[in-house]
C-alpha cells in the first residue's frame, strides 16, 4: 500500500511580512516546518517508470500561505509540500527542477529547487523593487540567465539562476511586456509587449541576447495582444500567439525567424488563441483557440516545416545553417472542435496525442495521427493548467482546476481518471520537473 505525506502547518505564514523589508533582497525563508501527517491512499502497483516529478502550486485563500506540492508522477505520491507566500499567482520550473513563485500585486519572488526532500525551511525569498510586480518567470535559458516581465514598469528583470536568484539588471522594453520566450539554445530571448493601450495596440517582441551580457538588439511588430510564445526546439522559429490578432475575428500567430531576428509571417488561426505547442518530430504547432467562452472552442495545427528537412538534395534555397519555409509552411492542417474555453493545450513527447483544457471541466484528446478529437475526459472544475508526460506502459497527464483543491492524473494509455492528490488549497497551476 503507498502513503502520502500531507503537510499541516501549525500556524500561518505570514511570508512577506516576516522575511522581506520594503526593498530586502535574496532574504533567506522563514516560517514553519510542516510535519507529515501520513494517510492511506489506494494502491496503484509497482512502476517501472523512470522517476519523474511534477509540481503544483495552490492557493488556500483568505490571506493564508500558498503551497507547493511535489508530485512522483508515475508513482501518484506527494513526496514533499511546502508553504510559500500569500497569493501566489504564478510558477515556473526549469528542467533540473529549479522552481520560481511570483504573487499577485507583489514585489515577491519564491524560489527552490523541487526535490523529495524540500521544505517550507528551504524556500528562499527574494524582492524585485516596490512596484515592479512581475507578473512571468522563463527560466528555460539557465542558470545564466532567467527573464522577469514586469507589465507595471515596462521593464524586464534578469537575474541568474538559483535559490535565491541574483538580478543582474532591468531592461527597458516596450509597454506592458506580459511574457518572455527563448530557450537556453536560443540565440536570443523575447519580450512579448502589450503597448500602452492593451487590447488596441500593436504588440512587440523585444529582442533580448541571450548570453553574458543581455543587449537588446531588435523591437520587432507583432499582433493585436501578444500573450505567450513558444520556439522550435532547435530555436530557428519562434511563435508568438496574438489574442487579438490584427484587430478582426480571428487571432494570429506572429512567426519569427530568430536566427535572422526579423518577422517571418503572420498566420491566421481561430478567435481569441490563449496558447501554443510545438510537435517537433512531426513539424506542427497545436493552437487553443478559446473561441466566445460560450460555444466550443478549437485546436488548430499547422505545418511549420522548413524547407531543409524536405528538400532535395543539392537545393540551393536550402541552407542547413538558416533554412527558409518550406512551401506548405503555415498551412492548417486541421482545426479541432474541443470544449467550452480551452485554456491550454500538452502534447506528448511521442506526438501520438495532444490534450486540450477546457474550463468546462473536460480534457479534449487529439489524435495527432488523425488530427481528430478521439475522446472526452470529464474532470470537473475551471481546469487552468495542463501539463504531460509520455511513458511506457503509460504516460501521464496532470490537471488543475481554478475552483477546485484536486490535481487530476489521466493514464495515457486508456485516457481515464486514475489518480486525485489533494493539494490544500485551489490550483494554479501544474508544471513538469523531469
Amino acid at each position: 500500500m503507498f502513503f502520502v505525506s500531507r503537510w499541516v502547518s501549525a500556524r500561518t505564514l505570514h511570508v512577506a511580512a516576516l522575511c522581506l523589508g520594503p526593498v530586502a533582497l535574496f532574504a533567506t525563508g522563514c516560517g514553519n516546518n510542516y510535519r507529515p501527517v501520513v494517510s492511506a491512499i489506494n494502491p496503484v502497483g509497482p512502476s517501472s517508470q523512470p522517476t519523474v516529478y511534477a509540481v503544483a502550486l495552490s492557493d488556500p485563500g483568505n490571506g493564508q500561505s500558498g503551497l507547493v506540492t511535489v508530485v512522483d508522477v508515475f508513482g501518484d505520491t506527494v513526496i514533499a509540500q511546502a508553504a510559500v507566500a500569500a497569493v501566489p499567482s504564478y510558477l515556473a520550473v526549469d528542467p533540473n527542477g529549479q522552481s520560481y513563485v511570483l504573487h499577485n500585486n507583489s514585489a515577491l519572488i519564491d524560489s527552490f529547487t523541487a526535490a523529495p526532500g524540500l521544505m517550507t525551511s528551504t524556500i528562499r525569498q527574494s524582492s524585485l523593487s516596490e512596484g515592479s510586480n512581475p507578473n512571468q518567470v522563463n527560466p528555460s535559458s539557465g542558470a545564466n540567465a532567467v527573464f522577469m516581465t514586469e507589465p507595471s514598469t515596462g521593464r524586464v528583470a534578469v537575474f541568474t539562476g538559483g535559490a535565491p536568484p541574483t538580478i543582474r539588471q532591468e531592461l527597458p522594453v516596450a509597454a506592458h511586456p506580459v511574457y518572455t520566450v527563448g530557450l537556453s539554445t536560443s540565440p536570443r530571448v523575447y519580450a512579448l509587449s502589450q503597448g500602452a493601450t492593451p487590447g488596441v495596440s500593436q504588440g512587440t517582441a523585444t529582442a533580448i541576447e541571450n548570453g553574458t551580457s543581455n543587449p537588446i538588439s531588435a523591437t520587432i511588430p507583432v499582433g493585436i495582444s501578444p500573450i505567450y510564445g513558444v520556439t522550435t526546439a532547435d530555436s530557428r522559429r519562434a511563435f508568438v500567439v496574438n489574442t487579438k490578432g490584427n484587430g478582426g475575428t480571428s487571432g494570429t500567430v506572429s512567426v519569427v525567424n530568430v536566427q535572422n531576428n526579423v518577422l517571418d509571417t503572420t498566420l491566421t488561426v481561430g478567435l481569441n488563441p490563449v496558447w501554443a505547442a510545438v510537435a517537433p518530430a512531426i513539424n506542427e504547432l497545436a493552437v487553443v483557440n478559446a473561441g466566445d467562452g460560450t460555444h466550443a472552442g478549437s485546436l488548430s495545427v499547422i505545418n511549420i516545416a522548413l524547407c531543409s528537412q524536405v528538400a532535395l538534395v543539392g537545393n540551393a534555397e536550402c541552407n542547413s545553417t538558416n533554412p527558409t519555409d518550406s512551401v506548405n509552411f503555415g498551412q492548417t492542417l486541421a482545426t479541432v472542435p474541443v470544449g467550452v474555453a480551452p485554456v491550454q493545450v500538452a502534447v506528448l513527447t511521442d506526438l501520438s496525442k495532444a490534450y486540450v483544457a477546457n474550463t468546462d471541466g473536460t480534457v479534449t484528446v487529439v489524435d495527432m495521427n488523425t488530427m481528430v478529437a478521439v475522446k472526452t475526459i470529464q474532470v470537473g472544475g475551471k481546469l487552468n493548467w495542463i501539463g504531460a508526460v509520455a511513458g511506457t506502459p503509460t504516460g501521464k497527464v496532470l490537471v488543475t482546476a481554478a475552483d477546485t483543491q484536486t490535481l487530476t492524473i489521466i493514464r495515457t494509455d486508456s485516457d481515464v481518471v486514475t489518480a486525485t492528490v489533494p493539494l490544500q488549497g485551489r490550483g494554479i497551476s501544474i508544471r513538469i520537473a523531469q
